[in-house]
């Protein structure tokens, strides 16, 4: 079981539908970021009535390797028993030539000759998600996209010009960093995209 966020990076994206809105120290930047379970049945169903059909977590493990799934269950699975189910492996695939298993959902295990969606989105064919929902957890702090084109700049250059921060209102009281970009950055507090966030990791 994974004991604590420390101990490893974790980059999770998801799209999700359009929710209600729904709605902790609170700080805003406008560089780069700020440095600061077991689910029941009911609330699984509630996590994916809110899951849009494309979903994608990608998790950098402590142990080396870097897991990508398209299902939230099977990402809060992982996050809480270390565990994934059923995978499909690429030995050398990552950035570094770390081993990348990618998490196969029920539906795609009938189809095992072909692309799961997750290896769709990290090879680069998918390339329009919809609407959009991402995590990127790094040295023990969450980092929230709530926009694709936002995530995408997040991955090639590894940093967030804008920001806003909220101190200790992560699952397990981590600092959780929400990306803002032109557009959004003078809106004050992303209600939305804390939303989002906090119902994924409610359901438990």
């Amino acid at each position: 079981m994974l004991n604590t966020l420390q101990r490893k990076s974790v980059i999770a994206l998801s799209a999700l539908f359009v929710l209600g809105a729904m709605g902790g120290c609170a700080t805003s930047t406008s560089q780069t970021p700020a440095v600061g379970k077991t689910e029941s049945a009911p609330a699984a169903k509630k996590a994916e009535a809110t899951a849009q059909k494309q979903t994608y977590f990608m998790v950098f493990h402590e142990n080396g390797r870097i897991y990508a799934m398209t299902e939230p269950k099977i990402y809060l699975g992982l996050m809480e028993n270390d565990e994934v189910p059923l995978t499909r492996a690429r030995v050398g695939g990552g950035p570094e030539g770390e081993t990348v298993v990618f998490g196969i959902t029920s539906k795609e295990g009938d189809q095992l000759d072909k692309p799961t969606a997750a290896e769709d989105i990290y090879d680069g064919r998918t390339k329009d998600v919809g609407a959009f929902y991402g995590e990127v957890v790094r040295n023990g702090r969450y980092h929230v996209f709530g926009e694709w084109k936002d995530f995408q700049d997040y991955l090639a250059h590894k940093e967030i010009t804008f920001t806003y921060t909220e101190i200790g209102t992560g699952p397990k009281g981590e600092t959780v960093i929400y990306a803002l970009n032109n557009k959004t950055k003078d809106s004050g507090r992303p209600e939305a995209l804390i939303e989002q966030f906090n119902q994924l990791h409610k359901a438990k």
